[in-house]
């Protein structure tokens, strides 16, 4: 448990699932991702502010500090009744309650018979929990997430999410950002021609998620299988992260439970 009073003037890492301590009238300021958040402890409330930065802004590190500043009038303001003498926060990270629609900005094609895994990093929510018990006082996307609508008409489809992806092959080459979780997905072509990938659906309610001794997210692994058209296509969920993510913890459940042991047929809407 880290005692803020006791950490340095200047910007720490921030981290997940680690308790953090306040005293009354203290914030605690982040910076990940596109957000700005203010956590900010009272005698009988808790105060949580954010604002975005601009999309053109690519951060590395998540910076906290503890300070007594607050920000103008323009940042976003939850107010929460203290409901005890418990002084403590904590950070979740939390994937998407709406499957994610990956776009790859070049298209990827699978020959006949081939296969590739593509590693894709996903968009997060973050919780903020206080006490001991970790109650949730709210949940906020680290980025604002764009909508895409996936279906056959207007008037059969999904709500998803959408996010742009490059797609890397290598993982050496993903980018390792603290609010990124990494996915790799397994796409086998059975057909007897080449599958063009142009976007796929990624379930992200169904997906766990791990984080490693480097403090990197992972979820389990995805395997699709292509084998006469797209409406054959059929997704299973990996019961555990792959080896090549290291040691690794629980940190937040999927927000939903896939039936048949993992097991999930992807309808046409799967790919593009």
């Amino acid at each position: 448990m880290i005692d803020s009073s006791e950490e340095p003037s200047g910007p720490q890492d921030g981290a997940w699932n680690h308790p953090y301590i306040l005293s009354s009238g203290e914030t605690q300021y982040h910076e990940l991702s596109h957000t700005r958040l203010w956590v900010t402890l009272l005698d009988k409330e808790w105060q949580v502010r954010s604002e975005r930065t601009p999309q053109s802004v690519d951060r590395i590190r998540w910076e906290q500090t503890t300070q007594y500043v607050l920000p103008g009038a323009e940042a976003t303001l939850q107010r929460f009744i203290r409901r005890d003498d418990n002084n403590t926060v904590t950070y979740l990270p939390a994937l998407a309650r709406l499957p994610t629609v990956i776009r790859p900005y070049q298209p990827l094609t699978i020959p006949a018979a081939g296969e590739c895994t593509i590693y894709v990093g996903t968009l997060l929510w973050m919780r903020i929990c206080v006490g001991e018990r970790k109650t949730e006082l709210v949940e906020l996307p680290l980025a604002d997430p764009s909508m895409t609508w996936v279906g056959r008409n207007t008037m059969e489809g999904d709500l998803c999410y959408s996010a742009p992806s490059y797609a890397r092959l290598v993982l050496e080459a993903v980018p390792k950002r603290p609010w990124r979780a990494i996915t790799p997905v397994r796409i086998v072509n059975r057909r007897d021609d080449a599958l063009l990938l142009e976007r796929f659906s990624l379930p992200t309610p169904l997906l766990s998620l791990y984080i490693n001794d480097k403090g990197l997210l992972w979820t389990p692994g995805v395997t699709v299988v292509c084998e006469t058209d797209m409406n054959s296509a059929r997704l299973k969920v990996d019961g555990k992260v792959p080896e090549v993510a290291g040691s690794c913890q629980l940190l937040s459940p999927a927000r939903e439970k896939s039936e048949r042991g993992g097991l999930i047929r992807a309808f046409d809407r799967m790919f593009g």
